[in-house]
């Protein structure tokens, strides 16, 4: 190996170890944090309570419903996202020229580089002016609208990620179909959603983690709310909502409020790092499959 491989090689080991390191930094922090806080708290509190009033005279540190007004928010954003996505997808894969296919890709995945805060401020004075015209008693700050633009946002995840799938499925399925009588349409629906359907899965659950970590839509759209509830025309607090609202400086560094937004990252780091190894050993079985 000559000398200028050699640096070549050593500058490749030091992004690596860049990346690896920092990841450690962060769970390094968040864990030691969180170890704090939870010496003034009951994890038990944590997991059950269905208050979560840290900031507040009576304090109640139950991570619960920033928990269900995550998981609402980002069930609202997967019921939008995944049939326009999938259904793009299909379009794009089964029914497209390629000259469609080259320009139409590249246009849906603008979506993902607009900034988020701009999603937010649409969500807020666009989408939820036009639902309350539509659903009587709708808050002015709601899981509903957020969700819905959410669920825009993450189009591009699913489609993009799922056309490559169906696009990899082998030609030979697709024609050994038509020779047996199926339509294009049955073709797509009952043999390459079927064969890519661990790419299909592995896209949605990547939508569901960009979904979960979103911030700002749901910080200007949501409200700041914490409250244990699955009704999306309230106003809810998610858990990145909450890291934000700590964050901005009312609440002084090392205190017991402060250490919440430690615990509250620690679950949403969990919560996404199970989700991304579902994905990992799904896409895994997937290509042993086809090996």
């Amino acid at each position: 190996m000559n000398r200028k491989e050699q640096i070549i090689e050593a500058l490749l080991f030091l992004c690596g170890a860049i990346s690896v390191l920092t990841t450690l930094g962060i769970i390094a922090v968040l864990f030691f944090q969180t170890i704090e806080f939870f010496s003034e708290v009951s994890l038990k509190d944590f997991l059950t309570d269905t208050q979560w009033t840290p900031l507040f005279a009576i304090k109640h540190f139950g991570i619960l419903p920033l928990v269900t007004g995550t998981l609402l928010i980002t069930l609202i954003a997967i019921i939008i996202a995944l049939p326009i996505g999938l259904s793009i997808a299909i379009y794009l894969s089964e029914y497209s020229s390629k000259g469609v296919r080259k320009i139409v890709k590249p246009l849906l995945e603008i979506l993902a580089t607009v900034p988020t805060v701009v999603y937010g401020y649409f969500a807020l004075t666009v989408v939820t002016p036009f639902l309350q015209l539509i659903i009587p008693g709708l808050s002015g700050f709601n899981a509903l609208s957020p969700g819905i633009v959410m669920g825009i946002m993450i189009v591009p995840f699913i489609s993009s990620l799922s056309e490559d799938a169906l696009y990899a499925v082998p030609s030979s399925l697709k024609e050994a179909a038509y020779a047996l009588g199926s339509t294009r349409l049955q073709t797509s629906l009952k043999v390459a959603v079927p064969a890519a359907s661990s790419g299909i899965m592995v896209s949605v659950i990547l939508a569901v983690s960009r979904a979960i970590g979103e911030t700002m839509i749901v910080a200007i759209a949501a409200g700041q709310q914490p409250r244990l509830t699955f009704d999306p025309r309230v106003p809810i607090e998610t858990i990145t909502t909450y890291i934000v609202q700590v964050s901005s400086g009312d609440v002084p560094n090392g205190s017991l409020e402060y250490r919440t937004i430690f615990a509250a990252g620690l679950t949403l780091f969990v919560i996404t790092f199970i989700l991304n190894n579902i994905s990992f050993y799904i896409k895994k079985k997937y290509r042993e499959q086809y090996e």
